[in-house]
């Protein structure tokens, strides 16, 4: 197998290599098989158009054509031309499959189901970056920035895998960018000729002779132990980094978590997150209708769709729990914690969702008894929630829910005794990183409340009424353990801050406590139904009372209605010769987009009247951050000057040797000379002439003369330079020429006017004599370990061990 074979084989190796990170993250994983299939065609096809030979755009279109007729021939075949030239039909069909595909990226959870737009866009994914690395290192013979797109395609998957991609995967992708490096170093040592390497020198720069060390430098190690080194080096840096790195968190609106897909019979829930296609539904350029319903219940305030609840807090986001689901029973269990002495109305809702509203969870009044629905539905006991099973959404749905209003009174809920001690530990955990401000806040709210139900009731007041909050969609969320403690001290923020805000603080004073995420009841409409619209998404926390069970309140001014029970010593019905209320949205329709005031940035369309939705979705969008700790900008400023000076290296490092080479050292004319000489050299090959070091002065300065096609003053000028060397070396009395730099400025100026622009600009910000910087740090490295083997501590611990082995048996 020639080089450049090699080389194409490796690079499609190391594709898949980084495409094995994206194994978890969509089952089953048959679609790395059809794409390993597609990418070994593309490389065959590659490596014979080399051969022809063509030139390098030719190779790469040949490629990305045949990529396409692949990709016809796999997802539209029947909409193709002959099955293989895609048409104006196979076009569309590919623009419905990537449309798709988007969606299910957004809807499903890790492990997805193998869609197939969630397929198109894995393989296609696959495909472009294999092409990318294969035209970058075999095409271009430049293996080093192929990490880049391999790196891309690492982090993607990383990024969308549950606590990372994992150590063994990352290792595998390093493997398969080390393993395409030592391929393109063996593939140049195999031009460059046989490299000679001796005890106390190794190999040297690139040449076709053995290493001339008297002038030029000093000797370096062979050039692939010196790649090994460095990718082991490298690496070892990658892993350990990012472990001294201080971890960001979350912040107030992370991702929400997801295990394993409903079964048949059991299984768990959280194959779908419900809060990303009603976070997709909010790119609607107006409020739409989401879902419009008709009820028996004379009073609609109270009458809220929950779509889920929140039930685990990390301290930086809250989320649903990995819980058991089941079939749905022909009626629901009765709600926790509600006993019979608290009145209850029953009442019956017919409701009716829009064609374009796909949401994986169903909105439910709370709590429901009993849902009449057709389709794929699962019930888990704990949120009493519906979840889509098998790609099962609302798009288009026609139900019926049988629900309870439940009224107590707050004398009721004063009087609520201790919650179970199960059901307390687990809804009131806080973790160690929730700042200590919001404990003392908490308590300094609720100073001299005597009861629970006191201390929400303050808590509640303090956030909508006389706390000082008020409503800001331009505030910044933040994103860190300090968002709850930034909002507190800001006191400006939209809806979800509130309901987490109040919902941790309840926590912390052993107050079970959880936020619902769903929509306000909406705007009666004139034919009797009721319209709920994008405007009417909303989130308000969920407190447990013993006796009661999950009782609504709402903390956030102007959103919704604060329920009777919430107001002390108030009448727990409305006066029946009162008019009836008007349902609980803020604002009445209109005909243009408003904007809504309870909408933060993240909730809020610029432009749009959308209004404000939950945020905790696993689509990775988090508001920016409002601010960090001095030590966080410290660490990301590091950061950003670390990834613009490491590009700078090679650049920064040429001009530093340059100027010292050029001054020359002090009192010294030879070692002046031989400076320059070095320079001459060096400037060659950062312009593409490889140094030949077996070659005399004269000579090296004729080839350099004759690559560069020097015009007849640069090419004096480097003829004066090599005299001035062979004087230095050959003479029985050297005379050492000084001023020398000018000459090596003009060689430079030659090579420069004669040189491409694609040359000169990598001349310039990538120069190939930084090599010789790899070679010193290699050279030092070898010495420091020399050193660190023959020191007596080493000797004597290896002489100890050797002592301790067994010895060859004596028949």
């Amino acid at each position: 197998m020639s080089g450049r074979a090699r080389l194409a084989l490796c690079a499609a190796v190391a594709t898949l290599c980084a495409a094995g990170a994206l194994l978890p993250l969509v089952e089953p994983i048959s679609w790395l098989i059809q794409a390993a299939v597609l990418l070994a065609i593309v490389t065959g096809v590659g490596a014979a158009a080399r051969r022809a030979p063509l030139a390098g755009p030719l190779i790469i279109g040949a490629q990305v054509l045949t990529g396409v007729v692949l990709m016809t021939l796999l997802f539209t075949p029947g909409e193709a031309i002959l099955g293989l030239v895609p048409g104006p039909d196979a076009l569309t069909e590919f623009s419905r499959l990537v449309q798709a595909g988007v969606r299910d990226v957004g809807r499903y959870a890790t492990p997805a189901p193998g869609t197939p737009g969630i397929r198109l866009l894995l393989i296609a994914g696959v495909l472009v970056i294999g092409l990318i690395v294969d035209a970058l290192a075999v095409t271009y013979r430049s293996a080093a920035p192929a990490g880049l797109p391999l790196l891309a395609l690492y982090s993607v998957a990383a990024g969308l895998s549950q606590g990372g991609a994992g150590w063994l995967r990352f290792l595998i992708a390093a493997a398969g960018y080390l393993l395409l490096l030592l391929a393109e170093g063996r593939d140049r040592l195999s031009q460059w000729g046989r490299v000679f390497g001796g005890a106390g020198g190794g190999a040297g720069p690139p040449g076709r002779g053995q290493r001339f060390t008297a002038a030029i430098g000093d000797p370096a190690p062979a050039p692939v132990r010196t790649g090994r080194r460095i990718g082991a080096l490298v690496l070892g840096i990658a892993l350990v980094v990012p472990a001294l790195l201080p971890s960001l968190g979350g912040g107030l609106f992370g991702t929400a978590g997801s295990g394993s897909g409903p079964g048949s019979g059991g299984g768990t829930i959280s194959a779908v997150n419900p809060l990303v296609s009603l976070q997709d539904s909010l790119n609607q350029p107006e409020d739409k209708e989401v879902l419009n319903y008709r009820t028996t219940a004379a009073d609609t305030r109270d009458l809220y769709l929950r779509i889920v609840a929140l039930d685990q807090f990390d301290g930086t986001t809250w989320k649903p729990s990995e819980r058991t689901v089941t079939d749905v029973p022909e009626r629901l269990p009765g709600p926790p914690g509600l006993s019979s002495a608290v009145d209850l109305n029953r009442v019956n809702t017919s409701i009716s969702t829009a064609e374009w509203y796909a949401q994986n969870w169903l909105p439910l009044p709370y709590p429901a008894s009993k849902v009449d629905i057709s389709g794929r539905w699962r019930f888990e006991p704990q949120g009493r929630t519906l979840v889509g099973d098998r790609g099962q959404n609302t798009r288009g749905l026609q139900y019926q829910v049988e629900s309870l209003q439940v009224r107590p009174t707050s004398q009721q809920l004063a009087a609520a005794p201790a919650p179970p001690a199960d059901l307390l530990r687990e809804y009131t955990k806080v973790p160690r990183s929730l700042p200590q401000v919001v404990r003392s806040t908490a308590r300094q709210v609720t100073r001299g409340a005597p009861t629970t139900y006191a201390k929400a009731v303050k808590l509640q007041d303090w956030f909508a009424l006389n706390g000082g909050f008020s409503y800001n969609t331009d505030v910044r969320a933040g994103s860190g353990s300090e968002a709850i403690a930034r909002f507190l001290r800001q006191k400006e923020g939209f809806c979800v801050h509130f309901s987490f805000s109040m919902a941790a603080m309840a926590r912390t004073l052993g107050i079970p406590a959880r936020v619902a995420v769903g929509f306000t009841p909406g705007t009666r409409q004139p034919d009797g139904t009721t319209s709920v619209g994008l405007k009417d998404a909303h989130a308000w926390p969920e407190l447990y009372f013993q006796g009661i069970g999950w009782t609504r309140f709402e903390p956030t001014p102007s959103r919704g209605s604060i329920p009777d029970y919430a107001y002390p010593d108030t009448p727990d019905t409305p006066d029946p010769g009162s008019p009836d209320p008007e349902p609980s949205r803020s604002t009445a329709p209109s005909d243009g987009p408003s904007a809504d005031p309870s909408c933060g940035p993240v909730e809020q369309r610029p432009g749009s009247g959308t209004a404000c939705v939950s945020l905790p979705a696993e689509s990775g969008t988090r508001p920016p951050d409002g601010g960090s700790s001095p030590w966080t900008i410290v660490v990301m400023a590091l950061a950003a000057l670390l990834v613009l000076l490491l590009p700078a290296g090679p650049l920064l490092w040429r001009l530093r040797i340059r100027s010292g080479r050029l001054a020359g050292p002090d009192g010294d004319p030879a070692a002046g000379t031989l400076a320059a000489w070095r320079e001459l050299l060096d400037t060659a090959w950062d312009f593409g002439i490889l140094p030949d070091e077996s070659l005399t002065p004269r000579k090296a300065a004729a080839r350099i003369i004759r690559i560069g096609d020097l015009q007849p003053e640069p090419a004096a000028a480097a003829r004066r330079v090599a005299a001035a060397v062979e004087q230095v070396l050959y003479a029985p009395h050297p005379q050492p020429v000084s001023g020398l730099a000018p000459d090596v400025q003009q060689v430079r100026a030659g090579l420069r006017a004669g040189a491409s622009r694609g040359l000169r600009l990598r001349a310039q910000l990538a120069p190939r004599s930084a090599t010789r910087l790899r070679w010193a740090w290699s050279a030092r490295w070898s010495a420091l370990l020399h050193r660190c083997r023959s020191s007596r501590p080493v000797a004597a611990a290896r002489r100890a061990l050797a002592a301790l082995r067994p010895g060859p048996r004596r028949a």
